[in-house]
């Protein structure tokens, strides 16, 4: 009986040290890659993991495809808190050329942590727009929401027309998933 009962114990002690073991493995797989320096850090345009080095990435487009894709830093930083933890994050625009004659523009976020910076999803302002400014909310009932200023092309305009129409593009970031919201510049209510 008594060999049985520490059997048990054994068993337990095995069971019990497994699962912390296995659970502190999963906890760091699910971590994301942060980086000491935003301008190096990882982020997600149109659903691809893009990992900046010095403000640029280069990767091939597609198998087969003699095209590369290559993002880069566009600048036009603002810095502030996203997420209320004290720390200020950093808001600017990456273009991205994948081979043809556009020029694609993204909002992206670089969320400082105390593992340092991690990149969410870049939000997509358009081709060939001409970027402008980046701040916050006028709207003082938007909480933590970031405007995004740009040039477009009037309804109509050929792409080879100068963006000539001012817009807007206000947008909440949120930090389970790092993706941005759309928030509408009146909205009455919180944004929180």
């Amino acid at each position: 009986m008594k060999n049985i009962l520490i059997g048990v114990v054994l068993v337990v002690v095995v069971l019990v040290g497994s699962f912390f073991v296995l659970n502190a493995y999963i906890y760091n797989e699910k971590q994301v890659p942060a980086s000491e320096n935003y301008k190096d850090a990882e982020y997600r345009i149109e659903g691809v993991v893009v990992q900046l080095r010095d403000g640029m990435a280069e990767v091939e487009a597609a198998a087969g495809s003699a095209s590369r894709i290559t993002t880069r830093y566009f600048g036009n930083e603002y810095e502030t808190d996203l997420n209320g933890d004290g720390r200020e994050d950093v808001v600017f625009f990456l273009t991205q050329e994948t081979g043809g004659s556009g020029v694609f523009y993204y909002v992206v976020a670089a969320v400082n942590t105390e593992r340092g910076y991690v990149g969410s999803d870049g939000y997509l302002l358009g081709d060939r727009v001409a970027p402008q400014t980046i701040g916050a909310s006028p709207n003082p009932r938007h909480v933590g929401v970031i405007v995004a200023n740009y040039a477009d092309r009037a309804p109509g305009e050929p792409m080879s027309a100068q963006p000539s129409v001012g817009k807007s593009a206000y947008l909440k970031l949120d930090e389970a998933s790092m993706m941005w919201g759309i928030v509408e510049p009146d909205f009455e209510g919180e944004s929180r």
